[in-house]
């Protein structure tokens, strides 16, 4: 089985190429001369002149990244406070924050990311703010490639959607901040982030199902069924593209190694769709 953010999201050979993913290096960046890179999908990286320069400092990375996840924003002083040290923070919590935001801005002066650390992480009340340029950070350039991938869908060029995606896919590394540790602020986020990328895995599917990709498919969904077992709707996938491939039998063992499943973890049935599914498969 695949570890938790591991997950191999290839390419099919047929699939059509789209404008993404052209436009995108082998990094995913849309601009590959960008010298100042993050990344959060995945370890918390800062790339400068292609040498990581994340700080080390367990509490100050965390700081970095809040601050990160909320790009172009103000995170307040309170949230950093909270995602720290939770309810009971110590007296001299204001301080160290302001100590590490100070550590921070001594990294951006020190590595070249800004002529001086106030221009990149900047005060503003009541907290502080991370200019992030655009094409800097993975995350942004993943949310860009869902954004056009649901205006290909919208224009009914599935091609060009799943395209978008899988441009976005290929900039997961890990699971995101996997090198952080994560606060009451950061553990929903990094839940939400996981979320939005098996949702953008549905769409790559479903769309490349649509276009009759289903062969190429098979070794991907075998793949997804082993990372996420208790999800229905990639085993009925896997089903599919197996009985089109005339592999109506391995399409039945994959109900039953589901039902099996469900029934030893949950004690469930599989869903009235998935069955309705392996009725269709055996008529």
């Amino acid at each position: 089985m695949l570890s938790p953010g591991s997950l191999d999201i290839r390419l099919p050979s047929q699939a059509a190429p789209a404008r993404a993913a052209d436009a995108l290096d082998l990094n995913g960046s849309r601009s590959p001369d960008i010298r100042v890179r993050y990344t959060v999908l995945g370890p918390l990286q800062i790339w400068v002149g292609g040498q990581d320069c994340a700080p080390t400092t367990p509490k100050v990375l965390q700081v970095f990244a809040m601050l990160l996840l909320r790009a172009n924003h103000t995170v307040q002083t309170d949230v950093l406070i909270q995602e720290l040290w939770g309810e009971e923070p110590p007296r001299s919590a204001l301080t160290t924050i302001q100590t590490y935001v100070y550590q921070l801005r001594r990294l951006i002066e020190r590595t070249g990311i800004g002529s001086t650390g106030d221009d990149v992480l900047v005060t503003r009340a009541p907290g502080y703010l991370l200019r992030v340029a655009p094409g800097q950070l993975d995350l942004q350039r993943f949310e860009e490639c869902a954004a056009g991938a649901r205006a290909h869908r919208a224009a009914g060029s599935m091609a060009a959607a799943a395209a978008e995606l899988r441009a976005g896919l290929r900039l997961w590394t890990a699971t995101p901040l996997s090198n952080v540790r994560l606060g009451s602020h950061l553990a929903p986020c990094v839940t939400d982030l996981q979320e939005k990328r098996r949702t953008a895995i549905q769409l790559v599917v479903e769309g490349e199902m649509e276009l009759g990709c289903h062969r190429e498919l098979i070794a991907e969904l075998h793949s997804l069924i082993a990372h996420y077992p208790l999800d229905e709707w990639f085993h009925q996938q896997l089903m599919i593209a197996l009985d089109r491939c005339g592999r109506r039998g391995d399409a039945l063992r994959i109900y039953h190694g589901l039902r099996a499943t469900l029934g030893s973890e949950l004690g469930i049935d599989p869903s009235v769709e998935t069955q309705a599914l392996h009725q269709k498969l055996l008529s």
